[in-house]
């Protein structure tokens, strides 16, 4: 979509019917405002329609926040120095993520480089959460020092004192979210977030530093970029991270503020989106700015009364080989965090029970797994197809819902779908294996498309050097500048049963032929945000 003015709408577009030997047909756009009374009524009523209350965060016309709006939407403008239909962002190491096995917990990793002079840390990625953090002058964290057999580096601890780009981030910043508890607004903002259950978390104080990155793809070269974002000092930790599982910090890659794909567009480096894909091999690749191929295909983001902490779309069926199952809709969140998916109860038992009989081979229950089938050396058993229709008729083809388990009882095949309480469900890793997933935040739209996880820039390492001095950094939004409050703190799935945390209507603007001698159009409204 062209961006024709950086505060306009364009509302209406008319199309009339004309005799095929007259003259050419006008078209005609009328403009609005993006912050006018006449634009404030139509997103209320649009979102409304998706499930939001009806109101929105106006400012008033001609207030000091309506011109601060203003003066934000051309500062943010004129910062974004990149191409953003060829350039992408990724970290200053490289597009590649990694898959460690059950050495690290079965997330998905990638190495990134904080602080001045940079230290690097390799940090599990998820889109279930949206605070990213590292080990930080440590009083209990995961050992750094261990012989991890998949790495030939050391793990490393964050230490603001030694980066002279470290800053700590006060009670007062909009983004603390215990700012109210403080004793002192000028104090250091503290931070704990739990995952899974309340057993395991991270503690610690926020600071701002400097997030090292490369602009990657089009025509230009790549050239290193700095953005100052939020990072979590984490200097105690609990439960499985104690273990090992994300023993060098987390990234979130939710869209709350204070995310990292959130503190990119706020710096005007990026838009609001990031693209995630993996292939069998569990290697992947992880692009900044990534608002995916035009022929991909794409669902809205489901906000459910104003909740927009997580990635949620609209599952409208669920599938077995070409049967799609009454009374499996929900709602699902996409997290790459979790390793496998989970359905609400009501759905998982239809959904399980139609698959079961149409496997046609016997089952069996091991290890935490109710549906796995054996396999004999001769033949693999031919397990019936799955696919998710989403909102907007967009299916959704699950490329291999199995999983190969090799133990002691041989050789299974186990169904990786488990069942979970409430009415959120959860798609996890092994339902996006094989696709481009773009989390497209700023168009409010789920995008994927099928990839072999190299078709965007080569997605090898990039050897990063330090700007120089004299090259200007992106920093934070001031409080001022900030548009929305701080959503729900972050919560990371991991292999074990994930808690489920609690759009923008996709317009297609339709081609008709001509009929004999007279074309009869008839007039649409499309409408989108510049």
């Amino acid at each position: 979509m062209h961006h024709f003015a950086a505060n306009l709408l364009s509302v209406s577009v008319f199309f009339f019917s004309v005799d095929a030997f007259a003259a050419k047909p006008i078209y005609s756009s009328r403009l609005i405002h993006r912050f006018s009374d006449e634009a404030q009524d139509l997103w209320a009523s649009k979102y409304k329609k998706l499930g939001g209350n009806g109101t929105t965060n106006w400012a008033e016309k001609k207030s000091f926040r309506h011109m601060r709006m203003l003066l934000g939407n051309d500062l943010k403008r004129q910062r974004l120095r990149l191409d953003s239909q060829t350039q992408l962002l990724v970290a200053s190491q490289g597009s590649r993520t990694f898959d460690y096995g059950n050495d690290l917990g079965w997330l998905h990793y990638t190495w990134i480089d904080i602080g001045t002079p940079n230290t690097s840390f390799l940090v599990a990625l998820d889109a279930g959460s949206d605070l990213s953090w590292v080990p930080c002058d440590c009083v209990q964290c995961a050992p750094l020092t261990l012989s991890y057999d998949m790495l030939d580096t050391e793990l490393s601890q964050y230490r603001p004192s030694h980066s002279s780009s470290s800053m700590s981030m006060p009670c007062s910043h909009e983004l603390c979210e215990k700012g109210q508890s403080c004793p002192n607004p000028t104090g250091h903002c503290p931070y704990r977030v739990s995952y899974l259950s309340e057993d395991t978390s991270s503690s610690g104080f926020l600071f701002q530093d400097l997030l090292h990155l490369a602009s990657v793809g089009g025509h230009k070269p790549q050239n290193a970029a700095q953005a100052t974002v939020i990072i979590g000092c984490g200097s105690k930790q609990s439960g499985i991270y104690l273990d090992g599982i994300a023993p060098d910090g987390l990234m979130g890659l939710g869209p709350g503020d204070i995310s990292i794909p959130s503190m990119l567009a706020k710096s005007g480096l990026a838009p609001h989106s990031f693209s995630f894909c993996f292939d069998e091999s569990y290697s992947g690749t992880l692009f900044f700015g990534d608002q995916g191929p035009e022929s991909q295909r794409s669902t809205p983001f489901f906000i459910s009364n104003g909740n927009n902490a997580a990635y949620i779309v609209q599952v409208e069926n669920f599938c077995v080989a070409n049967f799609c199952l009454e009374q499996t809709e929900f709602q699902a969140q996409v997290d790459t965090g979790s390793s496998f998916t989970y359905l609400p109860s009501e759905s998982y038992k239809y959904i399980v029970a139609e698959f079961d009989k149409r496997a046609n081979v016997t089952k069996i229950s091991t290890q935490g797994f109710d549906y796995c089938y054996e396999s004999s050396s001769l033949k693999l058993p031919n397990f019936p197809s799955m696919k998710l229709i989403f909102a907007t008729n967009q299916s959704f083809a699950i490329e291999n819902p199995m999983l190969h388990i090799a133990d002691d009882q041989g050789d299974l095949f186990c169904l990786g779908i488990h069942s979970t309480d409430g009415e959120l469900g959860i798609i996890g890793q092994n339902f996006l294996m094989g696709y481009l997933m773009v989390f497209d935040w700023e168009n409010m739209k789920l995008g994927w498309s099928s990839s072999n996880c190299q078709d965007i820039g080569s997605g090898s390492e990039i050897q990063w050097t330090p700007p120089s001095t004299e090259t200007s950094q992106n920093p934070l939004p001031t409080n001022e500048q900030q548009q929305n409050p701080l959503a729900v703190a972050p919560a990371i799935a991991g292999r074990a049963f994930p808690k489920p945390s609690a759009a923008s209507t996709l317009v297609t603007l339709h081609q008709y032929s001509i009929v004999n001698l007279h074309l009869l159009i008839w007039g649409m409204y499309l409408i989108y945000l510049v």
